[in-house]
């Protein structure tokens, strides 16, 4: 199995759209949904990305950035311009004309009518924009090593999809959120992808070991079965190479011994099942590789400073408590 493609498993877009933002100099928005990460899309014009904190990057048509909350930050036309930005946590939260710059945020609506409002929409900044609340340990290992805000250019002319973008957020036609939430996953794996590719990227060295003739294989090894009780010996003859060869190789691109790396998959793994009620703890230690309770307990107190029963307990509060709606 491909280490990538099970990290961005549990990343998908689930009506993930704010909507499509057709704006006029001046203008800024100021994202404040707390969102995990955002993918940003200029289907027309261009802007720039004001982080909270950091130096603010300029996006042109043709590249789509990704930004790594939960902190607020600014899409304006000049970064100027960001004190005056209106804030942005849902499409209905945007309605009054010229404020700001920004004539509305359509959804599931066809563009603003630009003859009626007297106004050149060849001048207008149109924006997609679908947020992601990725709370999952698998895909935090990934998204840790991404930088507040990335561009990525597109090497490709990829016009006709910016087209159908556009069209299928202006359409109503059965269906037409899945088509965009499906889209807008493949646009997030490939910008992430293209990115860790760039010469300026810092990826985590089990990126890099993927592709090594000795780590590779008992990289996927692992991650196609991490409840076998491995040994260095048996990953090594994966590989073709001998234990010390692979301990040796494998140390020098992931970070750690193969063992070690595989208790820290285990246990990430566990992470998240502990956060299905219907598991028991018991359930979980045999579905990463233990046999009992007892030492999968000890091998997460040591990795994660708390054991499984707490760290279920804390993530159950933290969900009841995003589940609370404040009282307006």
């Amino acid at each position: 199995m491909d280490v990538f493609d099970e990290l961005l498993r549990g990343v998908r877009g689930k009506g993930a759209v704010f909507g499509r933002s057709v704006l006029w100099p001046p203008w800024s928005l100021r994202f404040t949904d707390g969102a995990y990460l955002t993918l940003c899309i200029p289907l027309r014009g261009a802007g720039w990305i004001v982080p909270e904190t950091g130096d603010a990057r300029h996006v042109a048509l043709g590249e789509a950035a990704i930004v790594r909350g939960p902190a607020p930050f600014s899409f304006t036309d000049d970064p100027a311009n960001v004190t005056a930005a209106v804030n942005v946590t849902a499409p209905a939260d945007v309605t009054a004309a010229g404020a700001s710059g920004v004539r509305e945020v359509r959804w599931g609506e066809e563009a603003v009518d630009a003859v009626d409002r007297g106004l050149e929409f060849d001048c207008a900044t149109v924006l997609l924009a679908a947020a992601y609340d990725v709370r999952e340990e698998l895909p935090q290992r990934l998204l840790r090593a991404l930088p507040p805000v990335l561009v990525v250019p597109d090497e490709q002319d990829c016009s006709p999809m910016r087209d159908y973008l556009e069209a299928q957020i202006g359409g109503g036609r059965p269906g037409h959120q899945i088509v965009l939430d499906r889209l807008l996953d493949w646009l997030l794996v490939c910008t992430l992808r293209d990115w860790f590719d760039r010469p300026e990227a810092e990826p985590p060295g089990w990126y890099g070991a993927l592709g090594d003739a000795v780590a590779g294989p008992a990289l996927r090894a692992m991650h196609e079965d991490p409840a076998h009780p491995w040994t260095t010996a048996e990953l090594a003859s994966r590989a073709g190479v001998s234990r010390t060869t692979l301990a040796k190789r494998f140390t020098e691109l992931v970070g750690n011994g193969p063992v070690a790396y595989l208790t820290e998959w285990r246990m990430t793994l566990a992470a998240d099942l502990l956060t299905r009620p219907e598991l028991t703890v018991a359930a979980v230690a045999r579905r990463v590789g233990y046999a009992d309770a007892f030492g999968f307990s000890a091998a997460f107190k040591r990795l994660r400073g708390e054991s499984p029963s707490a760290y279920r307990r804390a993530a159950v509060a933290t969900h009841a408590a995003e589940r609370v709606v404040p009282a307006s």
